[in-house]
């Protein structure tokens, strides 16, 4: 299953847990869920959906890899630095699933980070029976 995901700042945060949630058969009792982003400048992560953490990620990430800085892809599409934040965060999770539902910790969601918006994109929900 696809979730589609659209964003609206150059670094944008959309939580997507009832999405991820919603894709698990009603069939399925345990097993994983695998949440895989399909695009190389952007990012999936478990965090928790507070507006002032989502602002510190955002500045994180920024401070780890710095627009400002000379990168070699820039000649290329002039995106190097979402490339780079992309991949310090991650393209996929996984998640248990346990009698039917995500076995998420308290706090946790599944939140999608946009690194090159604003975009539509596609994220893959897998689940595996176990």
């Amino acid at each position: 299953m696809a979730i589609e995901v659209s964003t609206t700042e150059r670094i944008d945060i959309v939580d997507i847990t009832s999405e991820v949630a919603e894709a698990v058969p009603a069939d399925i009792d345990d097993g994983m869920c695998l949440v895989f982003v399909q695009h190389t400048t952007a990012g999936v992560v478990l965090n928790e959906n507070e507006r002032g953490l989502l602002n510190d990620i955002t500045r994180a990430v920024e401070s780890l890899v710095p627009a400002d800085e000379d990168y070699e892809h820039d000649a290329i599409d002039d995106n190097a630095v979402a490339h780079l934040q992309a991949t310090v965060l991650g393209e996929s999770v996984t998640v248990p699933v346990v009698e039917g539902e995500l076995d998420l910790g308290r706090w946790q969601s599944v939140l999608f980070v946009e690194c090159d918006g604003p975009q539509t994109r596609r994220v893959s929900v897998t689940v595996i029976d176990g």
